[in-house]
């Protein structure tokens, strides 16, 4: 039997600044909310769609991202579905959120002006070990879960090669 999979990943921009709350023992929770923006094709014209999620971030990336997760900033996010259940009214009532592992800062805010520029960003991966084995001489407390390439190496600024097709 296949175990089961639950991961997303998501490259939006903000549509809010975060907001950061603590939990009545001190714990970090910041919620935010991302547009996915996508276009298709209907017929011969182009149809532009956005779609909205909620993000939940916890414990000290939470609190060190908050600055830096403003509205229109583009960022990148790897995480999980979560349904989140209450009851309001007498009724049952559920939402889904996707709780986030890794959130990763990408290009400036939608008007291109300020913010991190795309060859680097901030990474604050949440999980408490690395999602891989440090090799060699790197530091072995490292918590950045992925280490980038570096986009110099593929040939161009936007970091892929120049002859790809497309």
């Amino acid at each position: 039997m296949a175990a089961d999979l639950n991961h997303v990943v998501l490259i939006g921009r903000l549509t809010r600044d975060a907001e950061l709350k603590y939990t009545t023992s001190g714990f970090a929770i910041s919620n935010f909310s991302v547009a996915v923006n996508r276009r298709r094709k209907n017929g011969e014209q182009w149809i532009e769609e956005a779609s909205f999620f909620e993000i939940n971030l916890y414990g000290k990336s939470a609190e060190s991202l908050k600055p830096y997760l403003l509205k229109g900033k583009q960022v990148a996010i790897d995480g999980e579905l979560r349904q989140d259940r209450w009851e309001q009214d007498g009724q049952p009532r559920s939402k889904v959120v996707i709780s986030a592992n890794n959130v990763q800062l990408l290009g400036g805010n939608s008007t291109g002006s300020g913010g991190m520029q795309s060859t680097g960003g901030y990474n604050a991966n949440t999980s408490a070990k690395p999602s891989y084995q440090p090799r060699n001489n790197m530091n072995s407390d490292f918590q950045g879960g992925y280490e980038q390439p570096s986009y110099d190496s593929y040939g161009s600024s936007d970091g892929f090669p120049e002859d790809i097709p497309f």
